[in-house]
């Protein structure tokens, strides 16, 4: 039975993804579907057993909950100090062109590499009304933030994706007999080969140049803007009921010190939420002494941040709890079981990689599956002779494919939440260049797989 619940969870999670790209409905298939895993699970008592991975779901993921929810508070507060309006005025001086726009974004986003979260919230800020005044398409700006937040972090060995996939596979014996003193020696070895994220970003280098051809989607999006001028469209509206013009009287500072504040104190403790506190006080500290905004007006305006932020949130829940009660069904287990058969050496990392892109785009969840695959696919491959650092490399890959490519992954939410545009739009915009990516990344794996 457990593993017909399995495959039922596979088929659930199709349905969910089909029914989202067709209807742009992603939250209400999303609970829908974790209802009908639910039932499955827990039969009469569905209800209680969905309500409890609801209460689990948001205990265990309340850190990010609580970042998602001050970052809010933080961009409204810019905004309302018209620190953002600064910020926009002069750097729209050396952003004057499309080109230069899509190039500082990208160059921001490489800049930015400590956290995911931290890349694409701080960036979206920073340059949505800048990507406005040059008429660009919000879901090139979501498309940006999403394919330099966990690409740029995976290839960096300061990034948090660094630390946690290091000390994950430092407990893998086929890694320790490598020779590596350190787990932070072992990951360096696997950065060449992290061929997913490499291609990602040179295609967003070739897109940003205008050297990479509008697709599909895109190519849409472009064409919306030129014959309406409208940067986002109607289904994205909702997200965008701030004023877009900018304001002469903005203040740079207003905006550069509390997000100075916030890098900074990310980067040295690597504690984003405590950063975002900081910033919030510093906030405070600058703006309200100062009578740019009165105490009422400043809690008002985080207040509104919040709520801007729920949509979001909502959506992080429900997939949080989908892949709880997926993750209950075994579908991770009957994916490997399946699998398992076709794997011999020389392809053997070219599968991890597929293995893990599947898994993390059905279940939302990049860490997740790279914990549960880990212990796995290292002794397996350990048996069949595969290289243990191109292992360590197909499964950053596929976790990073996850983050990247799922509609309902934290990383894609967040970057279609800070670009202020909606998150299937920006989903199936930037999948033609995912796709292309991750075919050439298996086509890497697989000639290098039979080369090392």
């Amino acid at each position: 039975m457990h593993l017909n619940l399995g495959l039922v969870a596979i088929i659930i999670t199709l349905l969910i993804i089909v029914g989202a790209v067709v209807t742009r409905r992603c939250v209400e298939f999303m609970i829908a579907g974790s209802m009908v895993a639910a039932i499955l699970l827990y039969g009469k008592g569905f209800l209680a057993g969905w309500s409890q991975s609801l209460q689990d779901m948001l205990a265990e993921n309340v850190w990010v909950m609580l970042v998602c929810l001050l970052f809010g508070g933080l961009i409204s507060l810019l905004t309302d100090s018209k620190g953002s309006f600064g910020f926009s005025k002069y750097i729209s001086k050396v952003c004057n062109t499309e080109r230069k726009t899509l190039l500082t974004t990208f160059i921001m986003g490489i800049l930015i590499f400590v956290d995911d979260y931290l890349n694409v919230l701080s960036i979206g800020t920073c340059m949505k009304k800048i990507s406005d005044k040059q008429k660009l398409p919000r879901e090139t700006l979501a498309y940006l933030l999403d394919s330099t937040g966990a690409p740029v972090c995976v290839l960096l060995p300061f990034s948090t994706w660094a630390v946690f996939y290091a000390s994950l596979f430092y407990e893998q014996d086929s890694v320790k007999a490598l020779g590596v003193t350190s787990a932070m020696g072992a990951y360096l070895k696997a950065i060449p080969f992290l061929f997913y994220p490499i291609i990602t970003l040179v295609i967003v280098f070739l897109f940003v140049m205008g050297w990479m051809p509008k697709i599909g989607p895109m190519k849409k999006a472009y064409q919306r803007v030129e014959e309406t001028g409208m940067v986002y469209s109607e289904s994205s509206r909702k997200y965008n009921h701030e004023n877009p013009e900018l304001d002469d009287d903005g203040n740079i500072w207003n905006f550069l010190i509390p997000m100075g504040v916030l890098v900074a104190v990310a980067v040295v403790s690597g504690d984003i939420l405590s950063a975002v506190i900081l910033a919030l006080i510093v906030c405070f500290a600058i703006y309200v002494p100062r009578k740019i905004l009165t105490v009422d007006a400043f809690l008002n305006s985080m207040i509104r941040g919040f709520g801007d932020m729920l949509p979001t949130l909502t959506m992080l829940l429900v997939t949080f709890v989908l892949k709880d009660l997926s993750g209950k069904m075994g579908m991770t287990e009957y994916i490997i079981q399946l699998a398992e058969p076709f794997l011999f050496a020389a392809v053997f990392p070219a599968m991890v990689f597929i293995l893990g892109a599947v898994l993390a785009f059905t279940t939302g969840s990049d860490w997740g599956m790279s914990s549960i695959i880990t212990p796995i696919v290292f002794p397996l491959g350990a048996a069949l002779g595969a290289n243990p650092i191109l292992i360590m490399a197909a499964v950053i890959s596929g976790g990073t494919f996850g983050s990247h490519a799922c509609f309902y992954s934290d990383a894609t939410l967040l970057a279609a939440q800070s670009a202020g545009v909606d998150s299937m739009e920006h989903a199936l915009t930037q999948i033609p260049y995912v796709i292309i990516a991750s075919v050439l990344s298996v086509l890497c794996f697989g000639v290098v797989g039979f080369v090392l």
